[in-house]
């Protein structure tokens, strides 16, 4: 489990190919300095396991499924990418519980700049705009956010100078994708719903529930 607050960017060094997936390596001494093989660590937003250590280097192995959700694939030798360790039992909860389970990708479609702030609109596939609330929270590449405002297929978020300086929304482009995380709560809400039958949902409409 992870809070989405992005503890500092790390760099691709190589991906290499390991069919039928990737292996990552990814540079920072910050994370490094205290890994350990089996760790998880939060990258862009996907949790992935240390695999193997080299110094500040650490080694990660992303399988068909992760590649097919995610922009990891997209990556290439001295990209930047968000880190996050894991969340430790009684630290402070200062974002929102994210899984590091990416639920889709999703593409950068506006970026309105407010200097030194930023406004980003992002598209995501429709099946998911019913998990994405105006005020609600939302991981995109791992950094838990507010969102504005939400319609049927894309959402807005506004960034303070703080997060454009040390995440790599501060890089993006128009064009661009990103892993999208979109609220635990929301999930179970919606699928819990889906589960009612007809009289079910009616008597919840006339309870007001």
């Amino acid at each position: 489990m992870f809070t989405g607050l992005v503890e500092t960017m790390g760099s691709i060094v190589e991906l290499i190919d390991a069919p039928p997936g990737k292996r990552l390596r990814v540079d920072s001494e910050l994370i490094a300095a205290d890994a350990s093989l089996g760790d998880s660590i939060c990258i862009n937003g996907c949790c992935l396991t240390v695999v193997a250590i080299d110094g500040t280097v650490l080694d990660f192995e992303a399988g068909e499924e992760t590649l097919s959700r995610t922009n990891l694939g997209q990556l290439g030798a001295g990209g930047n990418v968000n880190l996050e360790r894991s969340l430790a039992v009684g630290a402070r909860m200062g974002g929102h519980y994210v899984s590091g389970h990416v639920d889709t990708l999703g593409e950068l479609i506006e970026r309105v700049e407010d200097p030194p702030w930023a406004t980003l609109r992002f598209r995501l596939p429709t099946k998911y705009a019913s998990q994405v609330a105006a005020k609600g929270s939302i991981a995109i590449d791992g950094i838990s956010l507010t969102v504005v405002d939400a319609d049927q297929s894309s959402f807005s978020v506004a960034l303070i100078p703080h997060t454009l300086a040390v995440t790599t929304l501060g890089q993006r482009k128009v064009g661009d994708q990103v892993n999208l995380e979109t609220d635990l709560l929301a999930k179970y809400v919606q699928r819990s719903l889906g589960l009612l039958d007809d009289d079910q949902l009616q008597t919840l409409k006339e309870t007001g529930q």
